[in-house]
């Protein structure tokens, strides 16, 4: 093999390894330097994975055609039918993340997030200010803010949620702080049970206020709960995080699916 060929043939090596060595940068990106796109740079290691299985699958082939080309075709089976569910699920995800904020409900639940110390994390102020807006609505809606204190926080999610929502105006008396839940199972198992010890009886439907695209997965805890639900999204500010969001509440609906709500935020 002359030196022209054998460029040749390193080059064709080469480009074969060059997409799952550029989805591996881009992981090692999105792990390191990203802060927020840890569920984006887990996708782009699945799909260096991915890709280098189908690689060795092609050494394979040369080897043993028949075999490869069989395990060939289950993977891209499975592949095909992966895309399919997640696309699915995408659609129902996006499809609620609309939510019905021009609904009133007697009582609004607002899931917690982050506190940075004492103030609200990025995705709280998103909640709060979606929990504002609803309120200044609807006059008559009891809001119940749900959420512990977690690590690195000062004060728990709910403390933060009616502080902040005092400050902007709210009567401190349509708010109630629920302040033990870690979960979203518990957001509203709590929270649900705070508003029958208080008024005697459960409500048949409440507001659920919560970042757009956890909407559907907050349908279906409440779903469980027995009680219907009107989403009110609090929009993610940045086209580029929402978008990490989306793919991770995918994930986050089937995990659901499969180990059920009380496991899982």
């Amino acid at each position: 093999m002359n030196t022209k060929a054998k460029i040749a043939d390193f080059c064709k090596r080469f480009h074969v390894w060059l997409y799952p060595l550029l989805c591996l940068m881009a992981a090692v990106f999105f792990r390191n330097f990203a802060p927020g796109f840890g569920f984006t740079a887990l996708v782009f290691s699945a799909l260096a994975v991915l890709l280098c299985v189908y690689n060795l699958l092609g050494i394979y082939i040369k080897h043993n055609e028949k075999v490869g080309k069989i395990l060939r075709r289950v993977l891209t089976a499975c592949v095909c039918i992966g895309l399919t569910v997640v696309t699915v699920t995408g659609i129902l995800v996006v499809k609620a993340s609309f939510g019905q904020p021009e609904k009133e409900c007697g009582y609004v639940i607002v899931l917690g997030a982050k506190v940075n110390g004492h103030a609200p994390s990025v995705t709280l102020a998103e909640r709060i200010n979606a929990a504002y807006a609803y309120l200044q609505k609807n006059p008559d809606t009891v809001c119940i803010v749900s959420g512990g204190k977690g690590d690195g926080e000062n004060i728990s999610e709910a403390q933060c949620m009616y502080e902040s929502l005092v400050e902007k105006g709210i009567d401190p008396q349509r708010i109630w702080m629920e302040d033990k839940a870690v979960s979203t199972w518990e957001n509203l198992h709590f929270s649900l049970r705070m508003i029958q010890e208080k008024t005697g009886s459960r409500p048949e439907k409440v507001a659920i206020v919560s970042s757009e695209y956890h909407l559907f997965r907050a349908g279906l805890f409440a779903d469980e709960c027995g009680v219907e639900s009107v989403g009110i999204p609090a929009k993610t500010a940045w086209v580029s995080l929402r978008i990490n969001y989306f793919l991770r509440e995918i994930a986050g609906v089937w995990h659901y699916l499969i180990l059920g709500g009380q496991y899982h935020d």
